[in-house]
């Protein structure tokens, strides 16, 4: 699965595109931080904001996403890559509980419901 990256791009846009690969599985970006190098706030942008709104790094390019990718791997591209700091969530029930301890289980693994 490829996803454009770019500025002019909404959040819950992205959101739908891999959520239709990973549906059990919630992508939410955080603030951008200060200035490169800095923690990204904890804060989580609404859907309707643009990308822009998440980064100041903007470059814009074609993410490719694979059922094999881990959860680090794809944390560590949107953050080399494009500037963007992602908290990633696993639907469980009703609830949505977030990926922190399971960032070596691939994306499948992970919609799957599988745990370490």
């Amino acid at each position: 699965m490829k996803i454009q990256i770019n500025d002019h791009r909404k959040i819950f846009a992205i959101q739908e595109e891999f959520n239709n690969l990973f549906p059990r599985l919630k992508i939410e970006f955080l603030g951008k931080p200060n200035k490169t190098g800095s923690p990204a706030p904890k804060k989580i942008h609404k859907p309707g904001k643009k990308i822009s709104d998440c980064r100041i790094k903007h470059t814009s390019g074609e993410l490719t996403i694979s059922p094999n990718m881990t959860i680090a791997d794809l944390k560590q591209i949107l953050s080399d890559k494009y500037g963007l700091t992602i908290k990633l969530f696993r639907q469980s029930g009703t609830e949505w509980l977030e990926t922190t301890d399971n960032n070596k289980l691939s994306l499948e693994e992970q919609n799957q419901g599988m745990s370490l």
